[in-house]
């Protein structure tokens, strides 16, 4: 089928996606559609729970298999919203609506590429697409889910809107519970052992401490402290403070070893991560999709955001239209032209891989 078809079909899908609800764990209406398009196409498909996937038509276990990945859930539209989210309109050549740059127009981009290669015969890599939920929620039955169900994976091309230049590497992700102790006591007493002043410390801690292992791609690890609970009414100190903190993880650590060096050295009662599993991501720079893109005049960068490309082990190349900086934003949108060039570069990208 011509590129110019399968776009204009791909922009068609994306606006019935935008206008039809899909929050993290609520994809079924979506998933419907997607499964919609498969069946245009005679592509055989099947799903599981909202993760609709399919591989190419002659398949071959002796090949390495390359997956096409993006999502079709979304996050809630936030307060600021001055157009209806779930309608899709274009006006300046913008395609606005919630979920059309995250990630909307990647994935409607890769299915159409999948589409495309879907008949052809000799390919040097299977290609597998799945079009996952829960991405957003980082919930159980998003793409981690579905790598026990799909053949093995070699590598991987996660659609997230990055200007359609090649994100080599991404930050992982730990979330960490901490914990500060004091004596609680009546506000009218002397106490010297305040749980909120002895937090002074702690955050005066956090907020100087250095991982000391930088990356190439990623730059430092990123720790932030979110959030801070404490006390129940104004004439009671209270015996403890809660604290979260948010650390962003280069590809020079293991999310398991920042969890030792946080629970040795943080000056915590405790400390723990709420989970270890969003490790960070890369590709080899001298991978043969990252010297395709490279040699298509392709920017290379390292991701600060974190994707379901944290659910993979195998090397994995984040790749998409659309701009990041959009996302989760109010007003939310994506340039029609950026999904024409998005099906072109991904297929032509393909075509220097796999053909």
């Amino acid at each position: 089928m011509a590129i110019q078809e399968l776009t204009q079909n791909a922009i068609s899908l994306l606006k019935k996606l935008i206008e039809t609800q899909s929050f993290s764990s609520e994809e079924e209406p979506t998933a419907a559609l997607i499964e919609n398009w498969f069946k245009q196409y005679n592509i055989d498909f099947k799903r599981n729970k909202n993760n609709v996937w399919a591989v190419n038509k002659h398949f071959d276990e002796s090949k390495p298999t390359l997956l096409l990945n993006s999502h079709h859930d979304t996050v809630k539209p936030n307060s600021a919203y001055t157009n209806d989210p779930f309608k899709a309109f274009v006006e300046d050549g913008k395609l606005y609506g919630l979920g059309s740059n995250d990630a909307g127009g990647c994935l409607v981009s890769l299915m159409a590429t999948f589409t495309h290669f879907y008949n052809n015969e000799n390919l040097k890599y299977n290609l597998i697409i799945v079009a996952s939920a829960e991405e957003e929620s980082s919930g159980p039955n998003g793409l981690n889910s579905m790598l026990a169900i799909i053949p093995k994976v070699d590598v991987a091309i996660v659609g997230e809107p990055t200007l359609m230049n090649l994100a080599v590497a991404e930050k992982g992700l730990v979330v960490f519970e901490a914990v500060i102790e004091g004596t609680p006591s009546h506000a009218a007493h002397p106490n010297d052992n305040n749980s909120i002043y002895n937090t002074i410390e702690a955050l005066q801690w956090f907020k100087d401490f250095k991982f000391e292992r930088g990356s190439k791609a990623l730059g430092d690890v990123k720790l932030t402290v979110t959030q801070i609970n404490a006390g129940s009414q104004h004439n009671v100190v209270p015996g403890h403070v809660d604290l979260v903190i948010d650390v962003r993880v280069n590809d020079a650590y293991s999310n398991s070893e920042i969890a030792e060096i946080l629970k040795e050295k943080a000056p915590v009662t405790s400390i723990k991560p709420r989970s270890l599993r969003l490790n960070s991501s890369s590709i080899p720079v001298d991978h043969d999709l990252v010297k395709a893109g490279i040699a298509m005049g392709r920017s290379t960068y390292g991701s600060p955001t974190l994707s379901d490309q944290a659910a993979l082990s195998c090397p994995s190349l984040k790749l998409g239209p659309g701009d990041s900086t959009r996302s989760h934003s109010a007003n939310e949108f994506i340039y029609v032209n950026e999904i024409e060039e998005g099906i072109k570069i991904y297929i032509e990208l393909l075509n220097r891989v796999i053909v």
